[in-house]
């Protein structure tokens, strides 16, 4: 599914869809150029979007990617925000009253963090060494359930930052699971089975596709 700009691919499950969920790629903060589907952070969802299909297909998960119209934030702009909200808005089009899950690596959890609040039918966000400013409050994640991740030894996006998050989300979100994955940098490359493990876990158990007790 194309519009103007930006980019937005399904990879439909046979049977009945009960759950949707949306991958959010990465960026930087100053750029005007478009996104191109062999950038890095844009081909480094593409596992966690297999291991979703595979963990969540047979369940009846639905799992979208998005990819944004330019690669930066871009200050006050806020660029990739208004491709996220449209993405919402074509997964609700589409199968509209089931519940969605954002998983955001990232540039892209920021913009997670930022619309989840905006969206009723999003229930669970999935944060992975996301990029945090005081602009990401904790009451942007009130009710939703959240999985925040990151390296130790990530030096672009700091891992204090998404644990003073996940400190302050005790008793606003519905509930909030902080993963620190010990060595592993921004690329998220040196335990990748722990990242994706851990995703396709949680998106399955809060959007009730397996028992709650799944999601740790």
């Amino acid at each position: 599914m194309t519009e103007p700009g930006y980019v937005l691919t399904e990879d439909r499950p046979r049977g009945d869809v009960r759950a949707a969920v949306l991958l959010l790629h990465g960026g930087r903060s100053e750029s005007r150029e478009p996104v191109r589907p062999r950038q890095p952070s844009v081909l480094r969802l593409r596992p966690f979007a297999r291991a979703l299909r595979r963990a969540g297909g047979p369940r009846g998960l639905t799992v979208w990617r998005l990819r944004y119209a330019v690669r930066g934030w871009n200050g006050a702009d806020e660029s990739p925000l208004d491709d996220v909200r449209a993405a919402l808005a074509a997964v609700a089009a589409r199968d509209p009253d089931v519940p969605v899950a954002l998983v955001g690596y990232s540039m892209g959890g920021r913009s997670a963090v930022r619309v989840a609040g905006e969206q009723p039918g999003v229930v669970a966000v999935a944060a992975l060494a996301p990029w945090l400013t005081p602009s990401e409050p904790p009451s942007l994640l009130a009710g939703k359930h959240v999985l925040l991740m990151h390296g130790s030894a990530d030096t672009t996006t700091d891992p204090r930052a998404t644990a003073a998050l996940a400190a302050a989300l005790a008793g606003v979100a519905a509930s909030c699971r902080y993963v620190p994955v010990a060595g592993d940098r921004h690329a998220m490359l040196r335990h990748p089975s722990v990242w994706h493990r851990e995703v396709a876990r949680f998106v399955l158990a809060r959007t009730g596709l397996a028992a709650p007790d799944q999601a740790r």
